[in-house]
């Protein structure tokens, strides 16, 4: 991931610098293991226990090994004495690499959830304050009925907090070791020796592997960071549509000093949210990848590995990136509440039609009948930009079932949010004493 979309807790996580301290992580415990067992002697692992890669000396040996593992353990052995023969005991490299990637996915998990936490904040914040600011809900983007802003946000926080156990379940799947040596039958380590390492390490034991864990672990952590980019952009396209000029009922941030075009001085742009949409794109596309390298040759091939240097770590650094910018839009959202009244009632009226429709079938008339006085008068409120209420009151095949004072009981906004409180309580989300626009 370039620069601009890496923030730093991350990028330490996928620098080459912490991967190499997990391998030495790795190679340790199977020593402290090893000596454990009796096999390694308690002098030689206290020597062990000082033991320190080279970086440039590594780079050196790769540039002749042509291989990161066999590189990194010369450049270890050249620094310490005989003792050095007790590294990569037993091992296969994927023993190191995979058990290593599973430390650096859980690492990378719990920066993910701290900035989930930050983002369900955020909206629930955002959905308390606005329980009952009323403004327009829209279908195939057109105005429907109306609902309040505070729904929009209990929805989103709702759904995040799906996509946050859903990440739980999949790191939890993730964060696995394996020392089960070469195709992974333990021949050359045991399975008492795996379980100690990987307890030593904090993760679970792959209960049966062959030369790696199986890549329908990382393709579940892949595709779940994926489905959470995708709620993402959801949000993120939504934002955009209500800062739209003939809406504008939101804005995000917008700092004193930044500029939206070069050219044209007055243009405040989404750009944060269109930032979203744009990295989105980037991580569900790294999850066809994900998908493409559960299917190895026989016990393992290498095809996995080149596409797993780029697709985990970008994958974490840019998801990373966007639930930061989310968590800060909607934390410090600009929302216009006078702008949401203005368009429900630049509708003139007309999304009170189903509440006309269900009072006059309530009164006995068949719903084709009710159907039609409606939409005649809906129709009319189109054409002639006209309110939708007057005509229905000016109606007298209306009339004749619903007198004025039936239809300004149903000309009433507040049938709407009347069971906002019960989905809130549903949620769990804290009540707000909100006073409602009328």
């Amino acid at each position: 991931m370039i620069e601009r979309y890496s923030r730093p807790a991350m990028k330490k996580v996928w620098s080459d610098e912490n991967k190499y301290q997990k391998w030495m992580q790795v190679e340790l415990a199977a020593c402290e293991a090893w000596t454990e067992e009796g096999v390694i002697p308690e002098e030689d692992m206290g020597l062990l226990r000082n033991a320190k890669y080279n970086h440039s000396r590594m780079m050196e040996i790769f540039e002749i090994t042509r291989h990161d593992v066999t590189a990194f353990l010369s450049s270890i052995t050249e620094g310490i004495g005989p003792e050095g023969r007790w590294l990569h005991l037993g091992l296969t490299s994927s023993d190191m690499l995979d058990t290593a990637l599973g430390l650096q996915l859980g690492e990378s998990g719990a920066l993910l959830l701290e900035d989930l936490d930050e983002a369900l904040e955020a909206l629930k914040n955002q959905a308390i304050a606005h329980k009952t600011t009323i403004m327009m809900g829209r279908t195939h983007g057109v105005h429907a009925e109306p609902i309040t802003f505070g729904l929009k946000m209990a929805l989103w926080w709702e759904e995040l907090r799906r996509q946050r156990s859903r990440l739980e379940d999949a790191l939890e799947n993730v964060r696995v070791g394996k020392i089960s040596g070469a195709v992974g039958t333990n021949a050359t380590v045991s399975p008492k020796v795996e379980e100690k390492v990987c307890r030593h390490l904090g993760l679970q034991v792959e209960p049966v592997s062959n030369q790696v864990v199986q890549r329908d672990r990382h393709a579940h952590f892949i595709l779940t960071l994926a489905l959470i980019a995708a709620s993402l952009e959801k949000f993120g396209t939504e934002l955009r549509s209500l800062q739209r000029t003939e809406i504008h009922e939101l804005e995000e941030p917008f700092g004193h000093g930044q500029t939206g075009s070069s050219s044209m001085p007055h243009k405040r742009n989404p750009e944060l949210a269109e930032r979203i949409c744009g990295l989105a794109r980037l991580i569900r596309g790294h999850s066809v990848t994900a998908l493409e390298n559960v299917a190895l040759w026989g016990e393992r091939d290498i095809s996995h590995s080149s596409a797993e240097r780029i697709i985990l770590p970008d994958s974490c650094l840019a998801l990373d990136y966007i639930l930061n910018i989310f968590a800060g839009i909607i934390k410090d959202l600009r929302v216009f509440p006078e702008r949401m009244w203005s368009n429900v009632e630049s509708s003139r009226g007309l999304i009170f039609s189903q509440q006309v429709l269900l009072a006059l079938v309530d009164k006995g008339l068949p719903r084709e009948d009710a159907y039609k006085i409606v939409q005649r008068n809906a129709g009319l409120s189109w054409d002639q930009n006209k309110d939708f209420r007057d005509l229905v009151k000016s109606d007298d095949e209306a009339i004749a079932y619903l007198n004025v004072e039936r239809l300004n009981q149903i000309f009433d906004y507040s049938y709407y949010t009347r069971y906002v409180d019960d989905i809130f309580s549903r949620l769990g989300l804290e009540a707000a004493q909100v006073s409602l626009k009328s």
